[in-house]
Formats: C-alpha cells, structure tokens, sequence
C-alpha cells in the first residue's frame, strides 16, 4: 500500500505508487500511524534532491520527523509552493535568492522568501490554495492553470494535463483570456527570467506530448 505522500499541483498530499523526480518537505504532516492530520506544519516548505550525501531513512514518516514529500518535478513543486532548500541544492538555492532579491529588493534571506511565498499560496484564514487570474499570454513555461478544474502545464503553445505519472493529451493554449494560475506569482516571476535548475524543471513525459493543431 503506497504512502499518502505524493503532491499534486494543487498542493494536495496523495497516496500513489509513483515517486517522481524532487523530494522536499513542509513540515510534520502525518501522525503515529502514518496518517496526513494537516496540509503542512510552518511557511518553510522546500524542494530537495532525491539523493543527497548518501542520507536514507529506512523508514518513512517516522513519529516526530518532517514527512517526506515527492514531486513529479520541479513544475510540480513550484505550483505547489515550494522553493528550493538551501542545503542539499545549496547553488540552486543562491542563484533563486540572487533572482528574488532583484524581483523583491529589501526582502533577504529565507524567512522573507518564506513569509512572501506562504501568502500567496494559501488563502488567508484558511488552508485552502491560492490562486491568481493571469493573461494567459502572460504566463511561462512552467507554470500552472487550472483548466477548467485539473491542473495542466504551460509549455510553449500547449496546456498539458497532470498525472502522477507524467503529463498528457496536450490541448492548445488559448490565445486570449485570462487563467486561474495555480503557481504563486513570485514564483512565475521567477519562472519569467532565466532561472533553470540543476533539478529536472519537466518531467521528460512533458517533451515527448504535442498539442493538436490549431
């Protein structure tokens, strides 16, 4: 039986057998049984590698620890509201910091990138996610929509649809009109400048599905 562990885009923790390519964290979700009590524990929720100086826990979501969290990539994590840590993806964590404080002079540091992040994700007096109308002309590669209720990626001039699995049946993007854009806007900033990570940014299903022609 696969653990609840897995997150959508839409920042829900699923059970699901497929693990993807980040791993990150948002805090101690899960009670004594391995069971998800809360959507997350804190603002400090990050993206991490899979392997990283050879730590391994041999059991997952032990009693007391952060609970382990999987992403099917980086777009995935993004959409979900998580950033990069700054310990294990340490230079990918400096080059976004670098990217941020030009987006957001004054704000240092990832408490500020925390506490800026955590407003846009979450509506305020609830734990609902947050999401914000964007021209669809507007939004990167690598972004998020909702369209009209399941997650799909923007890539190029196509919409593709999320799965634990990978992403498919591209549709084509719409041309006009705005979108409910599920990634936080900080990080479409972010996704707007030439930030690319030594993480996978796309699951390789992404490139291998075409939109149908216009």
């Amino acid at each position: 039986m696969p653990l609840q562990n897995r997150v959508t885009p839409l920042s829900q923790v699923i059970a699901t057998p497929q693990r993807g390519l980040v791993y990150g964290n948002r805090g101690s979700l899960h009670d004594a049984e391995r069971r998800i009590r809360r959507n997350y524990d804190g603002k400090r929720w990050i993206a991490c590698r899979l392997e990283f100086r050879g730590r391994h826990r041999e059991r997952l979501m032990q009693p007391g620890r952060y609970t382990e969290l999987f992403f099917l990539d980086e777009a995935t994590a993004f959409a979900a509201g998580h950033r990069p840590c700054a310990e294990c993806r340490r230079e990918d964590y400096v080059r976004f910091s670098a990217l941020w404080h030009n987006l957001h002079p004054g704000q240092v540091g990832a408490d500020a990138i925390d506490a800026q992040l955590h407003g846009e994700r979450i509506v305020s007096g609830t734990r609902a996610q947050r999401h914000h109308e964007v021209a669809f002309d507007e939004l990167p590669d690598g972004a998020f929509v909702l369209h009209p209720r399941e997650p799909f990626l923007v890539l190029g001039g196509s919409l593709l649809r999320w799965t634990p699995g990978g992403y498919a049946r591209g549709v084509p993007r719409p041309t006009q009109g705005e979108a409910a854009a599920i990634t936080p806007p900080s990080l479409l900033a972010v996704l707007r400048t030439d930030w690319q990570p030594l993480v996978p940014l796309l699951h390789p299903s992404a490139m291998r599905v075409s939109a149908p022609s216009r």
